[in-house]
């Protein structure tokens, strides 16, 4: 299955630079980079809950946001997020 994995760890202290860089690592070592903070790893369902597992042991989740898809080619699209998100609504007015 294809797994995107996309990210944004809080940089502001030196803990927080070195989460990124950890995070990076995991990620390089699992998947292609496509972006900054998104990669895409082809995977099997074992590799992905170690990648997850992995992952989730890095990030702080009160300042970090972590964010898996899964896209399994039977069964559609799954979507996981952990950690802190600030989603936009884009139904309501974009400019205030």
């Amino acid at each position: 299955m294809l797994v995107l994995v996309c990210y944004d760890v809080n940089t502001e202290t030196k803990e927080g630079r070195r989460r990124l860089r950890r995070v990076a690592r995991i990620c390089e070592s699992t998947g292609q980079r496509v972006q900054k903070s998104v990669f895409e790893c082809q995977v099997n369902i074992e590799k992905f809950e170690d990648l997850e597992r992995r992952l989730l042991a890095e990030i702080d989740e009160l300042v970090d946001c972590l964010r898996l898809y899964r896209m399994p080619d039977a069964r559609g699209f799954e979507a996981r997020e952990y950690g802190k998100f600030k989603a936009t609504d884009f139904d309501a007015p974009l400019v205030l």
